[in-house]
Order: structure tokens, then sequence, then C-alpha cells
């Protein structure tokens, strides 16, 4: 597949937010996918035969997770923990730390480099979690498309091999810089990927000549919503559909 430059609706850009440093809380850091897997395998194009999955409410880091790649001729399904695992790393517990990549270094950290031009992938999830803080008071929100679709987050995804052999693969959610939605709630966003972008970001074929961090844009405000969710949320022991439900 050629890599053609995408419209410039596309182009990255980076916005600092007044009264914020660019280093101030991270995300995405808890999301849902209750979506059964006949929907997701033919949302996402891949065939399920043979994968454990079970629906989730309350998706934390170290988890495992239901991602998509390309092999170079179809889509394939697999579980991953959470929290990238460079190849290189000696202990696996860096990836707790690395559960996010930010958009505007991903091409360049060590942690995420190679990741970014040679293993993309989906992560898929139907709605994400974010605390809106007013005060010392935190809400807990929950973000979804206002289609009620599933979608793919933007992932990079590593294959990491301990000294004893065993074999762990992890990947980690890309952000970038909030919408006019999320602004209001946390000064970044993961990427969520429109479907005619998917398949370019797991296509393995391209790299260093096209230009994917053009992907790597807040999605449309106007395709979200955002409504407050039961504190249950708050901790990840709490994997429920009741904290699905919005709010008065």
């Amino acid at each position: 597949m050629k890599c053609t430059r995408l419209p410039s609706a596309y182009s990255h850009r980076h916005v600092e937010l007044p009264g914020r440093k660019d280093n101030d809380r991270e995300m995405c850091g808890r999301y849902s996918l209750s979506t059964d897997i006949e929907g997701l395998s033919f949302r996402f194009d891949f065939e399920a035969i043979g994968l454990t999955f079970q629906e989730r409410y309350n998706i934390a880091p170290t988890q495992q997770v239901l991602t998509v790649t390309n092999d170079g001729s179809k889509n394939q399904a697999q579980m991953m923990k959470w929290g990238l695992i460079p190849f290189w790393a000696k202990d696996p517990k860096i990836g707790n730390r690395s559960i996010n990549a930010r958009a505007e270094t991903v091409h360049e950290r060590p942690m995420f480099r190679q990741a970014f031009q040679k293993r993309r992938c989906l992560i898929v999830a139907d709605s994400f979690y974010e605390w809106k803080r007013d005060g010392s008071v935190k809400t807990p929100m929950r973000i979804v498309l206002k289609s009620g679709e599933p979608f793919g987050f933007a992932g990079l995804w590593e294959t990491w091999t301990s000294p004893e052999g065993e074999v762990v693969q992890s990947c980690s959610i890309i952000t970038t810089t909030p919408n006019e939605l999320m602004e209001t709630i946390h000064d970044r966003m993961p990427v969520i990927l429109p479907p005619k972008t998917e398949s370019t970001w797991i296509d393995r074929g391209l790299g260093d000549n096209c230009d994917l961090r053009s992907l790597l844009v807040p999605y449309s405000a106007s395709e979200m919503d955002a409504y407050p969710v039961s504190t249950l949320v708050n901790s990840p022991k709490n994997d429920v559909p009741e904290i699905l439900a919005r709010l008065s």
C-alpha cells in the first residue's frame, strides 16, 4: 500500500492550554469494551476463532486488552498486556509507566520509536473514562461516540522475552491534545482513529516514508458525548455494567 499525504484536516498540531503544564496529568488510564465479540469481529474485520474474550466495563493498566494488527494480508485480533514493554527492557515493570505514548514525541522516544515505525495496532474500546476536576471534587466521566459504535485507539505494541523464555506482548495508547469537548475535562485525550484511517495505521508496510503522525490528532468533538457515571469506576476492582449508566 502506498502512503499518501492526508488532507490538511489531519495535519498535526500542538496546543498549550492556559494554566496547565505540558507534563500535567497523563491519560488514557481506564476504558470499557462491552461490545460482543461478533460485533467487534464484523466492525474490525477479523476472525475471532480461538480468541479468549470477555466483555469489560472498567479496563485498567497491566490487564489484558483486545488489539487488532495486520500481518500483511489480514487483520488479526489478539490480547496484549496494557503497558508497553520495549524489546530491550531488562525489567518488565517498565511497562507500568508506559500505558500511554504522547503523539508529539512518539516518533523519537527510545521507548516507542521502533514500535511507531514497525508495530502499530488498534486498541479496541467503546468508551473511556476521565475524571473532571472542580476544585477538590473529581467527577468520573464516560466519553463515548454519539453513534454508540466501538472504535480503535491508535496503539503501539511490542514483544518482550524474559531471560527464562517467557514471551509477553504488550501495548500502549497514544494520546494527543484535547478537542473542544475534552478540554473541559482533561488536557489530553486518547487518539481515536476514524474508520477510514485504521487500515493505514496498522499497515506494517508503512514507516519512514509515511507521515503517520498526521493521523495522531483529536477526534471530532461533534461526534462525541461525555456524561457523569458512578464512582464505582474509581476502583478497577469494580468491573460491572452499572458503571456505564448515565447519572443525572
